[in-house]
């Protein structure tokens, strides 16, 4: 923790940090600061926020990411591979790349086995890696094998091409049975896991529709929902919003009866782009995980 100086006075938060600890560039302090992990007196501040003598300033720094990834040869499902991208089926359970929570196991290192090499746009902690899934949410993901299909995918993302469709079963019947859920998200000012719709936070637009109403007990929805923009959680965050978070979600559905699914029942169903070098569309579809089936005619049939 650091004490505003009477000269610190007037500066910008991130020009206060980067000036206090000189081994840390100002983009690093400003990305702690986005993420919600600098605040002064208690709470969380944006990175423009002018400091007052007298000022508490406090970080939280992550530990440190692994500076290369060995290659694992973990299965793979993979539904498409040609010499610039692949498509695979992420099962539940396997995060996308290693980080200080998890080093081994992670989709890249399997991907690196099985490619050989991957894009370098990422970094050499996210390789190949064009949009990421939750540890605990499964279906389709695309990376890329090569820079010039990373840049173009990662195009398509931002000008919301990018064909993202989910199924899901969430708490509550779920009114009305279409629309848009259009809130911004930003990290949660007091839970450094969780992340919040804020007046503060960047633009989020989910598309939901119902499939179905199931009785259970209890009672829940069976959804379809397309992502426009792809913010971290958007889905969980959204739904929870709106009152109805998704079933056996950790963090975002507390003291919701736990349905024995192990994880929020999310799944990456379809996945649509236009290929970066032949311009052609591509589009692929998962099916439901058993253990979601399951869960659905359990659901259905009014046996809880």
């Amino acid at each position: 923790m650091w004490q505003v100086r009477p000269e610190e006075a007037g500066l910008r938060l991130d020009q206060f940090l980067a000036r206090r600890e000189p081994q840390r560039s100002r983009a690093f302090w400003q990305k702690r600061i986005e993420a919600g992990d600098v605040r002064v007196n208690g709470q969380v501040a944006p990175k423009k926020a002018l400091l007052n003598r007298g000022d508490q300033v406090e970080a939280v720094i992550p530990p440190p990411e692994p500076d290369w990834i060995r290659p694992e040869p973990i299965p793979l499902n993979i539904v498409y591979e040609d010499p610039h991208l692949i498509v695979v089926d992420k099962p539940a359970g396997m995060v996308v790349h290693p980080g200080a929570g998890q080093k081994e196991g992670s989709l890249v290192a399997a991907l690196l086995a099985h490619c050989g090499a991957l894009s370098s746009v990422g970094g050499r902690i996210r390789p190949g890696i064009v949009h990421r899934l939750d540890k605990e949410t499964s279906g389709l993901l695309v990376a890329a094998k090569n820079d010039r299909a990373h840049l173009s995918l990662a195009r398509q993302l931002r000008a919301r091409q990018v064909l993202r469709i989910y199924r899901a079963i969430a708490y509550g019947f779920v009114e009305p049975e279409k629309g848009i859920i259009a809130l911004p998200i930003g990290r949660h000012p007091t839970q450094r896991v969780r992340m919040a719709v804020r007046p503060d936070g960047r633009p989020a637009i989910t598309h939901f529709q119902v499939l179905e109403y199931l009785p259970g007990p209890p009672r829940c929805t069976f959804l379809q929902l397309r992502l426009e923009t792809g913010r971290t959680h958007q889905i969980r965050v959204h739904l929870s919003h709106q009152g109805f978070p998704l079933v056996d979600d950790p963090v975002y559905a507390p003291g919701r009866p736990a349905l024995g699914l192990g994880r929020q029942a999310l799944h990456a169903a379809e996945l649509g782009f236009e290929h970066p070098v032949t311009g052609e569309w591509l589009q692929f579809r998962s099916p439901l995980p058993e253990a979601m089936e399951a869960l659905l005619e359990r659901l259905r049939g009014g046996q809880g």
